[in-house]
C-alpha cells in the first residue's frame, strides 16, 4: 500500500474488507465518502482509471465547470482536487486501473467484489456510481490484434517495471501517448512514438520535450498508420507501419501501447444481475436503492422519473443514500441528523475543530 497525493492506493491482488464498496471515483463516487464519512461508514473504491476523477479528470480536466452551487466556475481538475481535500480526513481507500468484473452474495450476506487484477472486496453494502459506465480503451482497427493483447499489447499501463528492458511503441497523439513515452523511456530498452500526422494535441510542454528527445537520439518518432502486427503465439516482434506516402516500414518492437482514447460502456455491471432499463440502473428516489437490496446507484449511471445527470443532483443522491447505508452497516446504531455547521464531533472528524 502506497500513499500518492493525499489518498491510500492499494496495491492489486489483495483481499480487504470495509464498510461500503464504490464503483466509480468521479466526483459523485467521491463526495459519497463524504457523506458516508460522517456517519462513520468507511469506504473503498473501485476504478477503472488511474486516479481519482472519472469523466471530470479524463476527458475534461481544464474544461470549466459553471453549476456546482456557490462555485461560479472551477474546471474538473480542480473540482477533483477539492473533492480529495475534502474527504481526506475519512480515509478511503482506493483501487485503481482495476475493472470491477464481478459481484457476488456470501453466505455470510457480504457482497464481494472482484477485479480483473486479482483485488476482492467484501462489504455489506455496495454502492455504484460508474458515471455513464467503464472507461474502455479505443482499440485501432489493425487485423489479428486480439491474440497480442494482454500479451504484447496493452491499452494501460499499470505496473511500468513491466516493460523494463523492452523495445516499446507508444501510438497515438494525446496526452497519453506523450506521458507514456516519456515516463517510460527511462527503463526501457528502447522507445518509438507512431501518430499518423506530425501534429499532436497532447500538451505543449510534453510534446517539446519529446521532441527535444528525439533530435537528442533518445527515442523515435514515426509518422504514419499502424497496418498489421506479425509475431507467434501473441509474441510480437514487430509491426508493419504505413506512411502517408504509401510507403511500408516495418519496425522492430516487443510492447505496443496503443492509445486512442477512452469510450464509455456499462461493462461488467451489466451482469451484476441488476434491473437495467436502457443500459442504465433504476432505482427508488428515497434511498437510491436499486433492484438488490444493499446495492444503490447514483450518479448518471442511475434514472427515475425526472432524473438529470447533473452532478449536483448526484451529490444529492450519496447524501440520501447514505443515510440508509449506515442503517445497514451499523443496524443497531441510532442514526443522528447533524450539521456540519453547528455539531461539534462532525467538525472533530473533519479535522476543522
Amino acid at each position: 500500500m502506497t500513499i500518492k497525493q493525499d489518498y491510500t492506493i492499494c496495491a492489486p491482488g489483495a483481499h480487504h474488507e470495509t464498510d461500503v464498496i464504490i464503483i466509480g471515483a468521479g466526483p459523485v463516487g467521491l463526495f459519497a465518502v463524504f457523506e458516508l464519512g460522517l456517519l462513520d461508514v468507511k469506504a473503498h473504491l473501485v476504478d477503472i482509471l488511474e486516479r481519482p476523477g472519472g469523466q471530470c479528470a479524463e476527458l475534461y480536466p481544464e474544461k470549466p465547470i459553471y453549476d456546482i452551487p456557490g462555485v461560479p466556475l472551477i474546471t474538473g481538475e480542480g473540482l477533483t482536487q477539492d473533492l480529495l481535500k475534502q474527504i481526506k480526513p475519512f480515509g478511503a481507500h482506493y483501487h485503481l486501473g482495476q475493472m470491477a468484473t464481478s459481484l457476488k452474495k456470501r453466505e455470510n450476506g457480504l457482497w464481494r467484489l472482484s477485479t480483473d487484477m486479482g483485488t476482492s472486496i467484501d462489504a455489506p453494502v455496495v454502492v455504484v456510481a460508474a458515471g455513464g459506465g467503464s472507461f474502455q480503451p479505443k482499440k485501432p482497427p489493425i487485423p489479428g490484434l486480439e491474440p497480442y493483447e494482454g500479451k504484447s499489447v496493452f491499452y494501460a499501463v499499470r505496473h511500468m517495471e513491466a516493460f523494463k528492458g523492452k523495445r516499446v511503441l507508444v501510438a497515438g497523439g494525446g496526452d497519453s501517448a506523450l506521458d507514456w513515452s516519456l515516463n517510460l523511456r527511462p527503463i526501457v530498452k528502447s522507445m518509438a512514438l507512431v501518430h499518423r500526422r506530425p501534429d499532436f494535441r497532447a500538451a505543449p510542454d510534453s510534446v517539446q520535450k519529446m521532441r527535444t528527445l528525439v533530435a537528442a537520439g533518445g527515442m523515435q518518432l514515426l509518422t504514419g498508420q499502424i497496418a498489421s502486427l506479425y509475431g507467434d503465439d501473441g509474441v510480437l516482434e514487430g509491426v508493419k507501419i504505413k506512411t502517408k506516402e504509401g510507403e511500408m516500414i516495418d519496425y522492430p518492437c516487443d510492447i505496443l501501447l496503443p492509445f486512442f482514447g477512452l469510450t464509455m460502456k456499462l461493462g461488467p455491471v451489466a451482469d451484476f444481475g441488476l434491473e437495467l432499463e436502457n443500459n442504465l440502473i433504476p432505482v427508488d428516489t428515497e434511498k437510491f436503492e436499486t433492484s438488490l437490496p444493499t446495492v444503490f446507484a447514483i450518479g448518471d449511471i442511475n434514472t427515475y422519473p425526472g432524473k438529470l445527470k447533473l452532478i449536483l443532483s448526484g451529490f444529492h443522491e450519496a447524501a440520501l443514500m447514505a443515510q440508509q447505508a449506515f442503517r445497514y452497516v451499523h443496524p443497531d446504531a441510532k442514526l443522528r441528523f447533524q450539521y456540519t455547521t453547528s455539531s461539534t464531533s462532525l467538525q472533530q472528524k473533519l479535522g476543522v475543530k
